[in-house]
């Protein structure tokens, strides 16, 4: 009755996603290798999970 009100956990994760993406972005626009490097492992880390939901979703 209330499926409207939960909240879509692959779409915070793709939110999520996003936000590591520019972060690395602006890392590596500043030289910061380092942290562009960190910030793009952990975008894949995100990634892998949205692909585990969607694969158990479907």
């Amino acid at each position: 009755m209330f499926g409207w009100l939960k909240t879509n956990p692959i779409k915070k994760l793709r939110k999520a996603y996003d936000q590591k993406l520019e972060q690395a972005m602006h890392a590596q626009r500043n030289g910061d290798m380092r942290l562009y490097a960190d910030l793009t492992a952990e975008s894949e880390q995100i990634w892998q999970q949205i692909q585990q939901l969607e694969q158990s979703t479907t």
